[in-house]
């Protein structure tokens, strides 16, 4: 992977807020910090838009999250939740995600893709075949092997998921399993 990153570099985010969701809360049972999620991506570059990519349901209790989005700066973009004959759900932001992508990859210099989605892949190719760097933050554990192999860089939060996540550091023993699986275990417990 070659990447190039200084403060003068554009970059926008677009947050597959279902994937890091779901992949958070069935790895470490655990929600998102996404705050550090941006912050870790952009790094000391300037950022020209972040974008989540959420699903509202019909209760609407997810109102105070997509609000806390705002507040940090991300914008968020809403799909209802799709409820089919039989019960079936569905909510899947893919195609919107990566259209928006393109859109903005010709005003900036690297997209960032926050997801581990191998769907991904036909996307990062073809934004940096147009010349625009793709990054990708995501927990690599459940992450695409060819969408990481793909991108440019790619930020895995395994690597430090106390820094990503919430509601994590009430479980010692917890926190150590996972620095023992990563590699980066103390005996400071």
């Amino acid at each position: 992977m070659s990447v190039i990153k200084h403060k003068e570099q554009r970059v926008a985010i677009f947050i597959d807020t279902q994937n890091l969701y779901h992949c958070a809360k069935n790895i470490y049972r655990a929600k998102v910090n996404f705050d550090a999620v941006v912050k870790a991506a952009l790094g000391d570059r300037k950022l020209v838009r972040a974008i989540a990519y959420v699903v509202t349901t019909e209760s609407g209790e997810e109102q105070s999250f997509f609000e806390a989005l705002e507040k940090i700066g991300i914008e968020v973009k809403t799909k209802d939740l799709q409820i089919f004959f039989g019960g079936a759900k569905k909510a899947d932001w893919d195609v919107g995600l990566a259209v928006d992508a393109i859109k903005h990859s010709n005003k900036v210099d690297s997209i960032i893709i926050a997801t581990g989605d191998g769907d991904f892949v036909p996307l990062v190719e073809y934004v940096k075949s147009q010349g625009c760097q793709v990054e990708c933050i995501a927990f690599g554990k459940s992450s695409s092997s060819r969408l990481k192999e793909c991108v440019d860089d790619f930020i895995d939060m395994d690597d430090t998921p106390s820094q990503f996540l919430i509601g994590l550091k009430g479980n010692n023993r917890l926190r150590k399993q996972i620095r023992k699986i990563v590699g980066t275990d103390t005996d400071d417990d």
